[in-house]
């Protein structure tokens, strides 16, 4: 197993919980949140905004091109925070022992220009990784394979030199591909093992 140089964290369900389904179960209801997601490509118009569309713009296009559902599309243009939480306390201490024992820590996420300025200024450790790669700002999402290029080029890590957590299995194996160590994450308990095997963290310090 190669040294690991340099740990690079996905944000969303590693970090900070991204389960939309759940708000809009709770401020809508079960069925109607169906309805909503199957009528409107809500999810289609987070991708693109995640490849560097604009946020604001792209859901108010959704809600003139689909009027009857403008309620629902605008909670999710305004209760975008509301939807990106909360926190993983765990996963944030795992973080924050690896910057304590002196290992780098960079962030490579799916996540829109304006909805990751709006998160970091909420989630104050988003500002704690040493380099951090945002699909918005890049315009490339995970699982391309330019996303991970672009992150060895400008960190200057040797991808064998990698360790990645990614909740998503096709994330992962695009890592993978590129000879990166990879964890698939299912939670931060897992994650905390996976750091203390790699002699990243002690059982003490992943705590």
């Amino acid at each position: 197993m190669a040294e690991i140089s340099a740990v690079v964290f996905d944000i969303g369900n590693i970090l900070i919980e991204w389960v939309p389904e759940r708000y809009f179960d709770e401020a809508l209801g079960a069925e109607r949140r169906q309805e909503f997601f199957e009528q409107v490509p809500i999810i289609d118009a987070n991708a693109a905004i995640d490849s560097g569309a604009d946020f604001i713009g792209t859901l108010q296009q959704l809600a003139l091109d689909y009027p009857q559902w403008k309620t629902e599309i605008t909670l999710w243009r305004d209760n975008w925070l509301a939807i990106a939480g909360p926190e993983i306390p765990r996963s944030v201490r795992l973080l924050r022992a690896l910057r304590a024992n002196g290992i780098p820590i960079l962030a490579l996420s799916n996540f829109g220009v304006q909805p990751f300025e709006q998160a970091e200024r909420h989630y104050g450790f988003l500002s704690e990784f040493d380099q951090r790669y945002i699909s918005g700002h890049m315009q490339i999402i995970k699982p391309d394979l330019a996303i991970y290029a672009a992150l060895e080029e400008g960190s200057g890590y040797a991808p064998k030199s990698l360790l990645f957590a990614d909740d998503l299995p096709q994330n992962i194996a695009a890592a993978a591909a590129r000879g990166w160590q990879t964890h698939l994450f299912q939670n931060a308990d897992g994650w905390a093992d996976c750091l203390v095997s790699h002699g990243l963290l002690s059982a003490a310090e992943a705590q």
